[in-house]
C-alpha cells in the first residue's frame, strides 16, 4: 500500500487536511473582505458584495449535478446493484459542458449588468476577473467529488492547499502595492493551473477516453433515460437553497441603503460559512464510513456514526458562538474598517442561527451523498420562505430595530429548518 493510499484511508489524516484547507478557505474568504473593504471606496465595496452574492449564485447553480455525479459514482465504486442504468463516463463529459455553459451565461450576464449600469463600479475588469475567479470552483467541484467518490478525497485537499496558499499571497499583494487586477489575474491562472491537473486526474482514475467527455448524446441520454427526476429535484433543492442563504444580500438593499443591516448579515453569512465548511470536512471525511454503512444495511452503525457527527457539528458550532461573544466585536470593527458597529444581541442571535445551522448541514450533506434529493428539497421550503420574508417583516413590523428584527427571524427560521432536518436524520436510522 503507497503512503498516499495509507493516508486515503485514516479518517483522522483525512479530517486534518481537510480542515487545512478550511481553514485556508476561511483565511482567503476574510482577506477578500479586508483587502477590497481598503482599496476600495464604500460605495464601490457595497457593489463588490452584491458582485460576491452573484458570484454565489452562479457557483451553486450547478443544481446539485457533482452531488448526484457523487451518489451515482460512490455507489458504483462501492459495486453497488446498476438497477437505475449505472454509471457511465459519458456523465463526466455532459456535466462538464453544463458547467461550461453556465459559466459562459453567468459571465455574460454580469458584462450585461456593467454595460447597462446595473451594478455600478469604475472597476469593471476587476469585477469580471474576480467573477471568473470565482466560478472556476464549479470545474473544482467536479473535480473533488468525482476524486471523493473513487477514494481520492486526500489528493485533491493537499492540492487545493497549495492552490489557496497561493491565492491568498496574491491577495495579501495588493495591500504591498500590486495591482488588484493583475493579482485577481494571476490568481485566476494558478486555478487553472492546478484544477486543470485535478480533472487529469480524474480521467485517469476512471480509466476514462477523450470521446467521453464529448459524447454528448450517448451521456445526455442516459442522463434524461436513468435520473433525471433526481436532476430536477435536485435542482430545485439547489435553487431553494441559493435563494434561502443570499436572497437577504439584496432584499436588504432593496429597503434601505444604511450599509449596517448589509455589513451585519454578511458578517453573519461569512462565519455562516466557516461554519458550514468546517462541519462538511468533517462529514466528507466520514462519508466513505456513513455510506459503506448505509449501502451495506448497517442501520446501528449508521446511527453511530451520524450521532458522532451531529455531535461534533454541534461543538463547531457552539465553541465558534462562544469566540464570537468572546472576541467578534473587534473582528467585526477589524474586518469591515470600522465602517459599522456590532452589538451583543447581534452576536447572541448570530450564535443560536450557528448552532440550528450546524444541524442543517449535516442532514443536507448526509442526504446528499446518499441521492436523497427530493427528500431534502420539502425541507428546503420553509427555509426559503423564511429567508424572503425575514426582511420585510422586520421592516415593516420593527423598522426601529430592523437590523435586529431581521436576525431575530432568520434564526428562528433556521431553528425550524433544524427540527425538521433532525426528523430526517432520525428516519435515515431507523432503515
Amino acid at each position: 500500500m503507497t503512503a498516499l493510499a495509507r493516508m486515503e484511508g485514516s479518517a483522522r489524516i483525512l479530517a486534518l487536511v481537510k480542515l487545512a484547507n478550511v481553514g485556508l478557505v476561511l483565511i482567503w474568504g476574510f482577506a477578500v473582505t479586508y483587502v477590497f473593504v481598503r482599496v476600495l471606496p464604500i460605495a464601490e465595496f457595497r457593489a463588490f458584495l452584491l458582485l460576491v452574492a452573484f458570484g454565489n449564485f452562479t457557483i451553486s447553480a450547478e443544481f446539485g449535478l457533482t452531488s448526484i455525479i457523487y451518489a451515482r459514482l460512490r455507489r458504483h465504486w462501492l459495486g453497488g446493484d446498476a438497477e437505475d442504468g449505472g454509471f457511465r463516463p459519458e456523465e463526466m463529459g455532459v456535466l462538464f459542458l453544463f458547467l461550461a455553459l453556465l459559466i459562459a451565461g453567468g459571465t455574460l450576464v454580469l458584462l450585461v449588468a456593467l454595460a447597462a449600469g446595473a451594478l455600478s463600479t469604475q472597476m469593471p475588469l476587476l469585477f469580471l476577473l474576480f467573477f471568473l475567479s470565482a466560478c472556476l470552483n464549479l470545474p473544482a467541484l467536479l473535480a473533488k467529488r468525482a476524486l471523493a467518490a473513487v477514494d481520492g478525497n486526500f489528493l485533491w485537499e493537499a492540492l487545493d492547499c497549495l492552490r489557496r496558499l497561493f491565492t491568498i499571497g496574491l491577495l495579501a499583494a495588493i495591500l504591498a502595492g500590486l495591482d488588484p487586477r493583475l493579482s485577481v489575474a494571476l490568481q485566476l491562472a494558478v486555478s487553472i493551473a492546478v484544477i486543470g491537473y485535478a480533472i487529469g486526474h480524474v480521467h485517469r482514475r476512471l480509466g476514462m477516453q477523450g470521446r467521453h467527455w464529448l459524447a454528448f448524446r450517448v451521456g445526455g441520454g442516459h442522463v434524461r433515460r436513468h435520473y433525471l427526476r433526481d436532476v430536477g429535484a435536485s435542482a430545485a433543492f439547489t435553487v431553494s437553497d441559493i435563494v434561502a442563504y443570499n436572497a437577504p444580500y439584496f432584499t436588504i438593499a432593496m429597503v434601505t441603503h444604511d450599509a449596517r443591516p448589509m455589513l451585519l448579515f454578511d458578517f453573519f453569512f461569512k462565519m455562516s460559512r466557516a461554519l458550514s465548511m468546517l462541519v462538511r470536512a468533517m462529514v466528507e471525511a466520514a462519508l466513505p464510513r456513513i455510506t459503506r454503512a448505509y449501502h451495506a444495511g448497517e442501520t446501528a452503525r449508521l446511527r453511530q456514526l451520524l450521532l458522532r457527527a451531529g455531535g461534533v457539528a454541534l461543538l463547531f458550532a457552539l465553541a465558534l458562538a462562544v469566540a464570537l461573544m468572546l472576541g467578534g466585536k473587534p473582528l467585526f470593527h477589524v474586518l469591515f474598517d470600522g465602517k459599522a458597529a456590532i452589538g451583543e444581541m447581534d452576536l447572541t442571535l448570530t450564535g443560536v442561527a450557528l448552532l440550528a445551522l450546524a444541524l442543517v448541514c449535516v442532514s443536507v450533506y448526509v442526504q446528499g451523498a446518499l441521492g436523497h434529493f427530493r427528500l431534502l428539497l420539502s425541507r428546503s421550503l420553509p427555509l426559503l420562505a423564511g429567508s424572503l420574508l425575514s426582511v420585510p417583516v422586520a421592516w415593516t413590523l420593527w423598522p426601529g430595530r430592523f437590523d435586529i428584527a431581521f436576525l431575530a427571524l432568520y434564526a428562528l427560521t433556521l431553528l425550524v429548518a433544524a427540527g425538521l432536518h433532525l426528523v430526517l436524520l432520525r428516519r435515515l436510522t431507523r432503515g
